[in-house]
């Protein structure tokens, strides 16, 4: 509780004041020659003080309800406006690299776009796969258990193999052109080279920037050499030990073409890190308003002030009545 107008308060000070200066005075008194008709009335001064201590309750009432007494209770109003998201992800042949323990490339991948969807509560999101080709799996939506199931479902074998980076970028940027809002981002995650497609990545990348889209480049898998399928027999994939090859000048020119960033994620640890730093990165900008309602409380003390002036002038007309 507080008060709107506190300086009024002060006011409770000029009974003390009063007090202080009329306390050396003489009590006026009168002459009596018996003394026991005063005695009798002195068990009851306390009745002769009464309407005293109502007018004193009455006046710092009212003088409370002048200050304006009021609770205030504060409402917040949240206005977000959310970021336009595309995450585009390789689903070609090599994603089933097991250099991700403990599991593939791709499941480990699937796992921490996941995280990052449930991370995100007012922003748009959409999903482009790519490999050899692209598909759009959902288009731009806060449906967030549809984008779950969507990445779930993501499998090697959907699309024609290949890497064509370029083609997946366009299409993300496609359906990033008519999304709502200033903010919109691309999440790029490959393991491989660009070697299919008609659209060369950089000339994407310009288009990107040119349409005020950022895009994040994550190459996927170790250093080295990684167990890699090379084809599908009987019992099901035939595995090589080959070289990681990862166009990385290519993903750092499409990074920082746009005003993005590339990560290496060389485990399963890793990956789960860069998508945390996005994350970070690409906050919903937030505004805040703040109402604050306040309930008046002046009312009950101006009642009980007229109520104690009525119980005063009710004593000084009845029970304690004044004597010229």
């Amino acid at each position: 509780m507080n008060f709107a107008r506190p300086w009024m308060l002060l006011l409770l000070l000029v009974p003390i004041a009063w007090w202080w200066f009329r306390r050396g005075r003489p009590v006026p008194g009168t002459p009596y020659s018996d003394l026991r008709l005063v005695r009798q009335i002195g068990l009851l001064s306390w009745l002769g003080r009464l309407p005293y201590w109502c007018r004193g309750i009455a006046y710092g009432a009212w003088v409370l309800a002048a200050a304006g007494p009021r609770r205030g209770g504060s409402q917040v109003e949240i206005r977000k406006e959310g970021i336009a998201i595309v995450i585009a992800v390789d689903i070609s042949s090599s994603m089933l690299a097991e250099d991700f323990a403990p599991s593939n490339r791709m499941e480990v991948a699937k796992q921490q776009a996941i995280a990052f969807i449930r991370g995100r509560t007012a922003d748009r999101i959409g999903v482009v796969a790519f490999a050899g080709e692209a598909l759009t799996q959902v288009p731009i939506t806060v449906d967030y258990p549809v984008l779950e199931r969507a990445v779930s479902d993501l499998k090697i074998g959907m699309l024609e193999d290949g890497t064509a980076i370029g083609t997946g970028l366009a299409t993300a940027i496609n359906r990033l052109r008519q999304a709502p809002g200033k903010s919109k981002v691309i999440l790029l995650l490959t393991d491989g080279e660009n070697n299919r497609g008609t659209v060369d990545p950089r000339t994407a990348a310009v288009a990107a920037a040119t349409l005020g889209i950022r895009v994040y480049t994550i190459g996927v898998g170790t250093d080295g050499e990684a167990p890699i399928p090379t084809g599908r027999g009987l019992s099901g994939f035939r595995y090589e030990v080959l070289p990681v090859r990862i166009d990385e000048p290519l993903l750092r020119d499409i990074a920082g073409t746009t005003g993005g960033r590339y990560f290496r994620a060389k485990d399963s640890e890793a990956l789960s890190r860069i998508f945390r730093q996005i994350d970070g990165l690409e906050k919903t900008p937030i505004h805040v308003t703040r109402y604050v309602k306040y309930d008046e409380l002046a009312r009950p003390l101006v009642l009980a002030g007229l109520l104690a002036l009525a119980l005063e002038l009710l004593l000084s007309a009845t029970l304690v009545v004044r004597v010229p």
